[in-house]
């Protein structure tokens, strides 16, 4: 070992090669990765050898929208519903007249009436809206209160529900628990029920980053401002490992390409999907809108514990999914997301 000291001080009259330096800087990171502890307990997480994700032709908001997702929730095998309480999560963000910013309300209404149908004890939709705090405009504005009303379903504004304190499951924010909603703790199914965007900061918005809604505003602030403190990819895996959705059904009946969430344009791309695999069915989605999933770091990190990513693990039930690709415009900052095709 003292050779080694005393030939590191006799600096330029022992020159070490470059080879030998990147060698050795390359052991050194080597070991300290090995060393680093892993950000989540990886026996607490098992990923399924196949992800089966239903792709379901829904061309317009008009047809029967609670027998497609009654079709794919069978194709799937998803969870009994049976005398259970389901949550719908969906992404209610603002209104503006003409846009593609939300879940539809067709959907969010067919998908109760779906689990209803399976025997649910109770469906309640819940929301905590990160960019308008006014969720009763929202809810009036949208129409979404005409269906609920309709359909005698209540909602519940995730912002100002009660809280509890939740050990997180994963760790890549730095934090260790975090406030959730009690309405979500109590669930017994909670259903991911995004709209398919593009994303200025995220590249794209699904079933996973739709849970940031589920954060409340009242102790966090808006837009949800711990999220973005502690980095949007490490905020969307830690709270999809904790809140772990059972299913996720998104609204690809019409999307939002461009500058989205909020600012981008609609595009018409005909279809409902649905998987129990989170991570399955955002990986579907992006590439059905022409994104390389291993190009959204969320995605990337999420594969490694939380779900199928690889498109040989993931089986597609109902339609063919090259019936559903398109090139959705992205902002020029995100147009390295793109796939190789595109």
């Amino acid at each position: 070992m003292s050779d080694h000291l005393s030939a590191a001080h006799q600096g330029a009259s022992a020159p070490v090669s470059r080879r030998a330096f990147l060698k050795a800087v390359s052991a050194g990171a080597a070991l300290a990765a090995g060393c680093r502890r892993a950000p989540y307990v990886a026996s607490d997480f098992v990923i399924p050898r196949t992800s089966l994700v239903a792709l379901l032709a829904a061309p317009d908001y008009q047809r029967d929208l609670t027998d497609v997702i009654v079709r794919g929730l069978q194709a799937i095998g998803a969870p009994s519903a049976v005398g259970r309480r389901v949550l719908l999560k969906p992404n209610i963000v603002e209104h503006e007249r003409g846009t593609a910013i939300n879940t539809h309300p067709a959907v969010i209404g067919a998908a109760a009436q779906a689990f209803l149908r399976a025997g649910a004890r109770e469906v309640i939709v819940a929301e905590g809206a990160g960019h308008r705090r006014d969720t009763e405009y929202l809810l009036q504005a949208t129409g979404l209160l005409d269906v609920l009303t309709a359909l005698r379903i209540p909602f519940v504004d995730l912002n100002l529900d009660d809280v509890r304190d939740v050990r997180l499951k994963s760790w890549f924010t730095g934090l260790q628990s975090i406030h959730l909603p009690v309405q979500l703790l109590r669930s017994d199914l909670v259903v991911s029920l995004p709209k398919l965007k593009t994303h200025h900061w995220a590249g794209m918005t699904c079933a996973m980053k739709n849970l940031f809604g589920t954060v409340p505003g009242a102790v966090y602030g808006w837009p949800k401002n711990i999220l973005h403190w502690h980095g949007i990819d490490n905020s969307i895996v830690d709270l999809t490992a904790t809140v772990r959705p059972s299913l996720a059904i998104v609204d690809a009946v019409v999307g939002m390409e461009g500058d989205g969430p909020i600012m981008g344009k609609p595009r018409t791309t005909g279809f409902i999907a649905i998987g129990q695999d989170p991570v399955a069915v955002d990986a579907t989605c992006a590439r059905a809108i022409g994104i390389e999933p291993r190009r959204l770091g969320y995605l990337d990190e999420a594969a490694r514990f939380l779900g199928n990513l690889d498109e040989r693990r993931i089986e597609h039930r109902g339609e063919r999914p090259d019936r559903f690709r398109f090139q959705f415009d992205l902002i020029e900052s995100k147009r390295d997301l793109r796939s190789s095709g595109g």
